[in-house]
């Protein structure tokens, strides 16, 4: 079991972020009064560079208008945000596994979610 004392936000630093995709596409003739709701997708996927100390957020959100079929064309939105993260103690949050895989320390997961998906809103 781990410790959970180890894990400490202040170790954990944002040093860079990019978007990779920001698209808005709305159709011509579309109607906004016609929209009932919208359909959204997003992932999250975190890599990790042990030796570096770094950690790599890879997020997607996609969002499409439902019209119920009374607009020709749904609006749609699409985004790929990428976060890079600096973790000082990463060495303790991330170890190898015997079947090669990495035990994260859920506080590190949680932590590094929640930064991403709230800067993300933010940014968006």
């Amino acid at each position: 079991m781990q410790d959970k004392n180890i894990f400490d936000p202040e170790k954990i630093a944002l040093i860079d972020f990019k978007m990779i995709k920001g698209q808005v596409d709305t159709p011509e003739n579309f109607d906004i009064s016609k929209v009932v709701g919208h359909q959204l997708d997003n992932s999250l996927q975190l890599g990790f560079n042990l030796d570096d100390k770094l950690a790599k957020a890879d997020f997607t959100v996609s969002v499409k208008t439902d019209s119920k079929g009374e607009n020709e064309t749904e609006a749609t939105g699409n985004f790929h945000l990428i976060f890079i993260y600096r973790i000082e103690n990463l060495e303790e949050l991330a170890t190898h596994e015997k079947n090669k895989r990495l035990n994260l320390h859920p506080g590190l997961a949680n932590a590094l979610s929640s930064v991403t998906y709230s800067t993300s809103r933010g940014i968006l």
